[in-house]
């Protein structure tokens, strides 16, 4: 996946060294990470002689490291005690945003918190199909439209009282209400029978959806989709009994969201310090078996202090490791590094149109700044993210040539490479294109200013560098290109997570998680409030319908349909991608049974520890 190469590209090396020590000499406080809403799912007293000294790993001749050398899946060294605690850091420059409920969250790092004591009904195997391993089962008709559900007996919310199928269509209820305010709503709910006339006032329920008993729920499609059995059945109820007489437009911000979210997982919450950290309890009644952990601390922590939380044994474990910093760190004796290839990419967006809220879908505007595909076309051309994931990230990122990240290998098209990088191609496209020079920097081809509002994220030591490296790549082909790095969360706030777009922005840095089911729609088709280009074509509209249609069950036919995407998006470039990515994530050696990544059969519950206090490093 990851080719070691000696051989470096001096016309990328030079500015890379000058942002960084531009960036160095500034003393920059920016820290934390580029991160990204992504939906997901689902023990002696210590010494410092009781961790086994690990022999130190050897940097690779090349500097550069591969994912395939990381297992993630964590080695177990010791028995585990009764009971114990661990601290989970959640690396971060910012609070984490406090939305706890799975049908309203919007940021990964709530998800981060989600993740300790809520879960989904239905869990996923390595494939990412629907199993009935999980808190409920399923069963789906001849035609493929029809799913009955049943939940276990022993599943309970965390006050006691069960997790009922009235439950599960109350999520589906809010979640379709017009005065709903989360970003869930959209063609996975539109393609169940008789929501489009409940959300529009038209039907006072939701004629598809049926309780036949208290655990028992069946939900009727319009059309049979595989994208039904990999995510596309909303999976996260929620507790009536709390919310049921609430006003849907105040259940975002409610206490029981914020303060006292209640869920059905392993653990229960016992405390927040919103923005801060929470303290959980184990859930003594958890369908799958009471936790071996009394207890998880969760804590915010700054990329700049997390090693340092990792030797001493401040944390136990981190959602993940900034990948600059693991050839430094690589041998610290009280930990064990697993890695797998993210769920994810960065990548380079361009502002094509508006959000309208009233209607709920995109509006592409033809005269948009970045409208003309030359432009953005050379300023794909002018970047060399093959050196950029060498040179920052030591190989644990790489060049990204799809949007599909080969994470879902068999949708991943390995053929298709992207546009490669090429200055004098870029400057050729510009040229021909009608953008001439004036002086330092390109006029639009009617002769007027052409000045480019650019934002990212602020990170750590290498945000503002690689942002920097971009910036100037594009002025390297005449452009007028004005960065402005911004916290996450204002960050999404202006790029359109509310579906407000900041009409300063032209183009943006950003990140996304994948979903677990490969269809691409809840970022970019025309009713997604995250496709935030605000990119739409008829083009697209076809190949996203045909994606999730009945002929796409057919393995072959859906790669093929997706492979045809992959190019319309290389094509068109309403954004580009920059890096495919490994999660690195220490792990204290006193901790058993952890992975991570999905269908590993391990679970939370299942968390243990070998002594009472972290192992420190040597």
């Amino acid at each position: 996946m990851v080719k070691k190469n000696t051989m470096f590209s001096r016309s990328l090396f030079l500015p890379l060294m000058v942002a960084l020590l531009v960036f160095l000499a500034a003393c920059s406080s920016n820290n934390g990470s580029v991160d990204t809403p992504s939906p997901t799912d689902g023990a002696a007293k210590p010494t410092e002689s009781a961790a086994p000294a690990e022999t130190e790993k050897p940097a690779p001749d090349d500097g550069l490291y591969s994912i395939e050398d990381f297992s993630n899946v964590k080695k177990n060294e010791g028995e585990a005690i009764k009971g114990g605690s661990i601290t989970f850091g959640l690396v971060s420059d910012t609070p984490f945003e406090g939305t706890l409920n799975w049908n309203f969250y919007s940021g990964d790092p709530d998800s981060q918190v989600l993740n300790w004591f809520d879960e989904g009904l239905l869990t996923w195997d390595k494939s990412y199909v629907y199993t009935n391993d999980g808190a409920a089962t399923y069963e789906v008709s001849e035609d493929g439209k029809t799913f009955t559900l049943t939940i276990r007996d022993n599943v309970n919310w965390h006050d006691g009282k069960p997790v009922t199928a009235e439950d599960w269509l109350f999520a589906h209820e809010v979640i379709g209400n017009p005065k709903y305010d989360g970003p869930r709503y959209d063609s996975n709910f539109t393609n169940i029978v008789g929501m489009t006339e409940f959300h529009e006032g038209k039907a006072k329920t939701i004629s598809g959806i049926e309780v036949l008993g208290e655990k028992k729920l069946k939900i009727t499609y319009i059309q049979s989709s595989p994208s039904l059995l990999t995510g596309g059945v909303w999976n996260y109820p929620l507790a009536k009994h709390i919310f049921g007489n609430m006003d849907v437009a105040k259940i975002s911000a409610s206490p029981e969201v914020r303060e006292k979210p209640i869920g059905f997982g392993p653990f229960k919450v016992k405390s927040i310090v919103p923005g801060e950290s929470v303290v959980f309890e184990k859930n003594t009644d958890y369908w799958r078996g009471e936790p071996a952990l009394d207890e998880v601390v969760l804590k915010v922590i700054n990329q700049t202090t997390v090693v340092q939380q990792l030797k001493t044994g401040g944390v136990d474990l981190v959602d993940s490791f900034p990948a600059d910093q693991y050839p430094d760190n690589a041998s610290l004796s009280n930990l064990e590094y697993l890695g797998a290839i993210d769920r994810a990419y960065t990548y380079i967006g361009f502002k094509l149109g508006k959000w309208d809220a009233e209607a709920g879908k995109v509006v592409p505007d033809p005269k948009s700044k970045m409208g003309d595909v030359n432009l953005r076309k050379a300023m794909w051309h002018a970047v060399d993210n093959d050196q950029v994931g060498k040179q920052f990230y030591h190989g644990l990122r790489w060049n990204a040539t799809t949007l599909i990240p080969p994470s879902h290998p068999e949708y991943h098209d390995a053929t298709n490479k992207g546009l490669a990088f090429d200055k004098d191609l870029a400057n050729k496209i510009l040229d021909d294109a009608g953008y001439k020079m004036n002086g330092k920097f390109r006029t639009n081809p009617d002769g007027s200013e052409l000045a480019i509002n650019f934002i990212s994220m602020t990170g750590g030591d290498i945000a503002q560098p690689l942002a920097q490296y971009y910036v100037q790549s594009w002025q390297a082909i005449g452009l007028n290109v004005k960065l402005e790095m911004v916290e996450f969360n204002t960050f999404y706030d202006r790029v359109g997570s509310t579906g407000k777009d900041d009409p300063t922005v032209d183009v943006y840095q950003g990140a996304w998680g994948v979903g677990i089911d490969v269809d691409p729609a809840g970022l970019y088709g025309r009713d997604a409030i995250y496709n935030f280009p605000r990119y739409a074509s008829d083009e697209q509209d076809r190949l996203l319908k045909e994606g999730i249609s009945e002929a796409a069950f057919d393995v072959k036919v859906r790669q093929g349909i997706y492979k045809e995407w992959q190019e319309l998006m290389v094509k068109d470039i309403p954004v580009f991608p920059t890096l495919y990515r490994a999660v690195i994530v220490p792990v204290n050696k006193r901790v058993l049974n952890y992975a991570i990544g999905d269908g590993t059969g391990i679970y939370l519950h299942q968390l243990a520890v070998s002594q009472d206090k972290p192992v420190v490093a040597k």
